[in-house]
């Protein structure tokens, strides 16, 4: 028997070494010092799920985006490909009768099939927040400061945020009276900015006041002039609604002094189908993709059995923590070598305990001799070595 895959990783995965552990958890560790104080409390769910979970006939992520399995009874479980959807569960179950709006935030991995030649991981590194039970502007101000603040305190690297509103797209496939199947070719063209095949389609719609103004909706990017923009296209009623509520939004964000990190990006259309109003996504400096993303889902929990708005974001840590590992000092070896002549293995103990309350990286050396302590010390870069006997001398190396 051959074990051919016994020194490899699965696609879409890899191990982190080092470098890479220090730098998640300095991002991890700095974006938490942001939600806590804010009232988000953290909140773990299982990474097996049922199955169930995520195939919402409404809502629900296409099952070949899954890593499935079974239990002991037969029953079909997912590796959770999504982290909302349990927290969705965990909220209208053990969280029923908490008051609200619940401020959760959590940390956890998430596994999704990726389609190959893609080269994304199929294990990704979250941390993001919920905040469900209020419908609210002040809660999406709230959330869209957190996330602005969450990505200031772990870079100094550039960093946008892209606002839009999902709900420009549905109000203007609607008067064109699209089956969902139509809808979703429409939004996958707007998505990857497929002018030609977009305006191809467009072209052959009936109502070509809002065709025209779906073609637009890609290019509608940049600052509040393109609220007029947009205004200019179309009349209907609940677009005249929304132009007037991302005003609102941008001069709430003026007066706190974040506008000059956030852009309008009206073509945003995820395909989370949940969303139902503001949508934002993060870009950072260095980093090649998406690094945050989120918005607002008000009916995503009534397929758990309560009916609450939410809005929410999840940050990608790998990917801001490849982005940022240049800002950051790593000390690997330690700072001192503590080598216990034999018989004084105790004292060197107690001395290595001491250096460490001082504030020093302290190894205890286990070589059998001093020479060889000294030659591992030399060897991995460690300039200061304790030889422990009746007295305690220090060798620099």
């Amino acid at each position: 028997m051959t074990f051919k895959d016994r020194l490899v990783t699965p696609e879409g995965t890899r191990d982190l070494l080092f470098e890479d552990c220090i730098a998640r958890h300095t991002v991890e560790s700095s974006i938490k010092k942001v939600l806590i104080p804010r009232g988000y409390a953290e909140v773990i769910t299982p990474a097996l799920e049922y199955y169930d979970v995520f195939s919402s006939g409404h809502y629900g992520i296409p099952q070949e985006e899954m890593y499935k399995l079974t239990d002991l009874k037969g029953r079909l479980l997912a590796v959770k490909p999504d982290l909302t959807m349990p927290i969705a569960r965990l909220a209208a179950t053990r969280l029923r009768d908490h008051p609200l709006p619940l401020r959760l935030y959590y940390n956890q991995n998430v596994y999704r099939v990726s389609p190959a030649l893609r080269g994304r991981s199929d294990e990704v590194d979250q941390i993001g927040i919920e905040l469900i039970g209020s419908g609210t502007r002040r809660a999406d101000l709230d959330v869209l400061v957190t996330a602005i603040e969450a990505m200031k305190s772990c870079t100094e690297k550039e960093f946008r945020l892209e606002i839009g509103h999902i709900g420009i797209f549905n109000a203007l496939v609607q008067a064109l009276e699209l089956n969902e199947a139509r809808k979703e070719e429409i939004r996958c063209l707007i998505e990857s900015k497929n002018y030609p095949a977009l305006n191809d389609q467009l072209d052959r719609m009936q109502n070509q006041a809002a065709a025209q103004a779906l073609k637009k909706l890609p290019a509608l990017f940049g600052g509040a002039e393109v609220l007029e923009e947009l205004s200019g296209l179309t009349d209907l009623p609940e677009i005249g609604g929304i132009v007037v509520y991302l005003r609102a939004i941008l001069a709430d964000l003026e007066q706190l002094g974040l506008l000059g990190q956030v852009t309008l990006d009206l073509g945003i259309v995820n395909r989370n189908d949940y969303y139902t109003g503001i949508v934002f996504q993060g870009y950072l400096e260095g980093a090649g993709d998406t690094v945050l993303s989120g918005g607002r889902y008000d009916k995503l929990l009534s397929d758990y059995g309560m009916d609450l708005p939410a809005i929410g974001f999840g940050i990608n840590v790998d990917m801001v923590a490849r982005a940022v590992r240049d800002q950051l000092r790593f000390q690997l070896q330690p700072d001192v070598l503590v080598y216990a002549y034999p018989g004084y293995e105790v004292k060197a103990f107690r001395e290595l305990s001491r250096l460490v309350e001082l504030g020093f990286r302290a190894e205890f050396c286990v070589s059998d001799t001093s020479d060889e302590a000294k030659s591992y010390a030399a060897r991995k870069g460690i300039s200061t070595i304790y030889l422990v006997n009746n007295d305690v001398v220090e060798v620099r190396v």
